[in-house]
């Protein structure tokens, strides 16, 4: 091992410290907002309250997952993500396999269409209207069928696809392989470093993205997690919960309101709506280095 001098050795410290505060500015916040939903709300209004709940109670949490309106978001956000990422990851690889084969006629032209929507859209109002005439408005698909293809994807994949050995085609379709064969049997699997840092974007996006349901689903019903985490900071779900139960219940309710605010219910709820897509991150991980330099590599 090389043994480093004094000024090499001042520098991985500084780079050390420099990683530890970024590390500690970045961390924070979460463990923060995870600290307060599980301590008293009214407590936490008092401040103070940073590294350790000062008044631990779980009736944050309590209060999300008696609401079958949450439950019913979190359902709908995992469909969601499920479905369309695995149907986002085929057809923009369907899309990019088809534009890195050499004798696609017109392949410049459509790789300057895809280029151009990737910096310039026709406005919210022309993709309301578009949703509308549809008839995709108050359906699930809203939320899939419009993020099908990505064009940065799809340069990706198609850079990805570009640099694989052309002579495992040519073998597959000596043996008798179509294109469709070539590209479920070949090409698909060796995609696999590609098709999970894809794959995990395209997931982190749809968990996390709550304005297309906003704008396009009335439907309380098939509102994801993350609209609905954002409409408690506009409704008291706590009353309209107690609205609902029993004499019995509504007295324990309000024992619980106590303790409860709308800052701890939200936070309550915001750790609900981003552990579980947390807790793919380290699945995928040994593929994001690979993963993420395919598209720098070659073109």
């Amino acid at each position: 091992m090389m043994k480093l001098s004094f000024s090499d050795k001042m520098m991985v410290t500084f780079i050390y410290i420099c990683l530890i505060i970024l590390g500690f500015i970045t961390f924070y916040p979460f463990w923060n907002s995870a600290v307060i939903s599980f301590n008293a709300g009214l407590d936490t209004s008092l401040g103070g309250v940073t590294f350790w709940p000062r008044q631990f109670t779980l009736d944050n949490y309590e209060i999300v997952f008696k609401d079958k309106r949450l439950i019913n978001g979190f359902i709908i956000s995992i469909l969601r993500t499920g479905i369309g990422t695995v149907t986002a990851i085929l057809c923009t690889a369907i899309f990019a396999y088809g534009m890195s084969r050499k004798g696609l006629i017109g392949k410049k032209f459509y790789m300057i269409l895809c280029v151009i929507t990737m910096y310039f859209s026709g406005g919210l109002i022309p993709y309301f209207l578009v949703i509308r005439s549809l008839g995709m408005m108050d359906t699930f698909w809203v939320m899939i069928v419009p993020g099908l293809i990505s064009v940065w994807n799809m340069i990706i994949f198609r850079t990805f696809f570009l640099g694989l050995p052309e002579g495992l085609e040519e073998a597959a379709r000596i043996d008798g392989c179509t294109n469709w064969g070539v590209f479920f049997r070949i090409v698909l699997p060796l995609s696999g470093p590609v098709i999970a840092t894809l794959g995990l974007f395209t997931a982190v996006y749809h968990w996390n993205d709550w304005f297309t349901p906003s704008i396009f689903i009335n439907d309380a019903d098939l509102l994801p997690i993350q609209t609905k985490l954002q409409q408690i900071l506009k409704t008291n779900i706590m009353r309209e919960q107690m609205s609902q139960m029993s004499s019995a219940a509504q007295a324990a309710m309000s024992r619980m309101r106590n303790n409860i605010t709308t800052k701890s219910l939200s936070m309550a709820t915001m750790m609900v709506a981003t552990v579980p897509i947390m807790l793919v991150y380290p699945f995928v991980q040994k593929y994001f280095v690979k993963g993420v330099l395919i598209g720098s590599l070659k073109e």
